[in-house]
Order: C-alpha cells, then sequence, then structure tokens
C-alpha cells in the first residue's frame, strides 16, 4: 500500500482534491468532528485540562473557538488531546485498507505531527489566497484570529511545497481532475 498526503493551506481544498483520486481517503477533520461528538473520554480529557471551557458533552465547536481564542496556549492542549484519538482512527483506517494499491491521507498536521512516512507521496494543493480567503469566509464560524492560531502551529507553506513530490493548482474547477489522472498515470 502507498501513501499519499495531501499538503496545503487552510482552505486550499485539499479534501476536494483527496476524493478526486477516486482511493479511499482518511479526512481528519471529519474524524475531529465525530470525535467532539461522540467521543465522551475525549470530553472528560479536555474537561480536566481546560475546565473553564468544556462543560457539556456533545463538545460544541463554539466553545472549543472560546477556548482558543482566549489563550493560545489553549489550542496546543486541544490538539494534543484530540489528535492522539485521530490517529488510532488513522491506524484503524489503515489497516482496513492494507490490501488497498494506494490510500490518501488528508490530515492537516501530517508533517507536523510526524504522521508522514519517508516513503510517502507528497502532493501540495496550491491555491491563490483571494480564492482560499473568500471560501473560509463561507464557512460556518469562520473566525480571522482562529485562524491566525491555527497557522502558527503549522509548518511553512514553502516547506510543505518543497518537501512535495507533486504540485496541484487548485483553481476550483476540472483542471484538478487532470493533474489528479496525470499523477496516478505516473505513479502507477
Amino acid at each position: 500500500m502507498k501513501r499519499i498526503g495531501i499538503l496545503g493551506d487552510i482552505g486550499s481544498g485539499k479534501t476536494y482534491v483527496a476524493k478526486c483520486f477516486g482511493f479511499p481517503v482518511f479526512i481528519a477533520d471529519l474524524e475531529v468532528a465525530k470525535i467532539y461528538k461522540n467521543n465522551k473520554k475525549v470530553f472528560l480529557k479536555l474537561k480536566k485540562e481546560l475546565p473553564l471551557y468544556f462543560d457539556s458533552f456533545p463538545i460544541k465547536k463554539e466553545k472549543i473557538i472560546d477556548a482558543i481564542l482566549s489563550n493560545k496556549q489553549n489550542l496546543k492542549k486541544i490538539v494534543k488531546i484530540v489528535h492522539y484519538e485521530v490517529r488510532k482512527k488513522m491506524n484503524n483506517f489503515l489497516k482496513k485498507n492494507k490490501h488497498k494499491k494506494f490510500v490518501v491521507l488528508d490530515v492537516p498536521l501530517l508533517l507536523e505531527n510526524k504522521i508522514n512516512k519517508k516513503k510517502d507521496i507528497l502532493i501540495f494543493v496550491q491555491s491563490r489566497k483571494s480564492e482560499v480567503l473568500k471560501r473560509l469566509k463561507k464557512r460556518k464560524n469562520f473566525n480571522n484570529k482562529i485562524l491566525n492560531n491555527f497557522k502558527r502551529i503549522q509548518l511553512s507553506l514553502v516547506l510543505k511545497k518543497k518537501k512535495s513530490q507533486f504540485i496541484i493548482k487548485n483553481n476550483f474547477k476540472n483542471s484538478v481532475k487532470v493533474r489528479v489522472r496525470e499523477i496516478i498515470k505516473y505513479l502507477v
């Protein structure tokens, strides 16, 4: 099984690109949402670590936002607790798909949390900043301060691009699918 890691900026369309490959995809953001909704153990850890913000289950996104905005160290605490569970879910996904030729990992902190392996195929999704900002502003709960806090814990886009074997320019049109097919053809 070969692993394809999708890298890029927040809002650059990584999930869209990941799905274009047609291989099994692990979407970390989706798993995080499920954890907040269903994982009482994570809630209890967050409540213990940040009792002012986490007082009811399921965990509400607004509470996470409040915690992050009140103190930038809170984001690191939340990531540490939640990421452990995300990694377990990813390992289950990899076991389940071990006989597939390829799997795609859409994990925003893939490099930062050292989840990638040396043989992973890394693909950088590049989008125009104006397009990314337009897309982010459409999201419910968009908050520029939170965006900046997340960017602080991520590696630079320049470094992510440099570590990638392929670049996909995401103009949010069909050319992405054409580029994905070119990459698949090269890999197979």
